[in-house]
């Protein structure tokens, strides 16, 4: 179909998920009232629309992605700031590039490997459907960037970091982590929030900058990524601080443009328990 009517689509995909079978609509409600306490529920209830039409797009570009060219996809997700990593790249230094589930994450696991020099690898959560996982990496992975999940993760670090390939490790840190002993915690959007702990404990194993990448909708179909700087010695960095500065960004980030998070996610299923870090 062309991308045109694709969208018209995404619109009967809206009214479908929202004003029919009301997708996990208790759910983002329910997090939305919980991560804005102060705004009015007229509010709350306009943002929970304009995210579920948002939710449609994201559906779509899903499937557009399978398919577009790799100009075209670039065309539609461009960087601002490339160059911000290129000095890393010349001196043969890996970098962490920390983001999360907010407007198109696909689209950056597809041209990553195009969007800057670095060897891109995307850090990923496997679907517990085996056949549809290897089917969509092959179309993931078609342009050159490589994805990884928890069982191969050491060893692709390990890897590219025994024979120097600067390498670009995409980390989205936003989803529930699996042990709740492990991550840290923090006070995230007014709740007491568990985080993945991966790129930092990378970051500082391998001595890796850390980098935020802010995910910008202009119009829809089209995205800019812009590149922040978290650390470029995570040596020096205290314990969960470059964490915590990835959750300040992701932070601003949300209550910057709300609508564009994944609220549909059960975010807050765990609580803290006592022998949290």
């Amino acid at each position: 179909m062309p991308i045109q009517i694709l969208y018209g689509l995404a619109d009967f995909v809206y009214f479908v998920l929202y004003r029919i079978i009301k997708y996990r609509k208790k759910v983002v409600i329910s997090n939305l009232r919980n991560s804005f306490p102060e705004k009015p529920d007229k509010e709350l209830q306009a943002i929970a629309q304009k995210f579920y039409r948002h939710l449609a797009d994201v559906f779509i570009e899903a499937i557009l992605n399978l398919r577009l060219s790799k100009d075209k996809l670039l065309q539609r997700y461009r960087c601002t700031n490339a160059e911000i990593l290129l000095p890393y790249y010349q001196a043969g230094k890996s970098v962490i590039l920390m983001s999360a589930h907010y407007n198109n994450w696909e689209y950056m696991i597809t041209t990553l490997e195009h969007q800057i020099k670095h060897h891109g690898v995307g850090v990923g959560k496997e679907l517990s459907n085996k056949a549809l996982d290897k089917h969509l990496n092959k179309y993931r992975t078609r342009y050159g960037t490589e994805v990884v999940f928890a069982n191969n993760v050491r060893n692709t670090f390990d890897y590219y970091h025994k024979y120097k390939v600067p390498t670009a490790y995409m980390m989205l840190s936003d989803q529930s982590p699996n042990n709740i002993h492990k991550c840290w915690w923090s006070t995230f959007l007014n709740q007491e929030t568990g985080f993945i702990f991966g790129a930092e404990h990378f970051a500082k194993k391998y001595d890796y900058p850390v980098f935020y990448y802010d995910v910008q909708k202009v119009k829809r179909g089209y995205y800019e990524i812009t590149f922040h700087l978290i650390t470029q010695e995570p040596g020096e960095e205290q314990h969960g601080n470059i964490t915590e500065k990835y959750i300040r960004h992701l932070e601003h980030t949300i209550n910057q443009r709300p609508e564009y998070w994944l609220w549909s996610h059960r975010r807050w299923k765990h609580k803290k328990p006592n022998t949290a870090i």
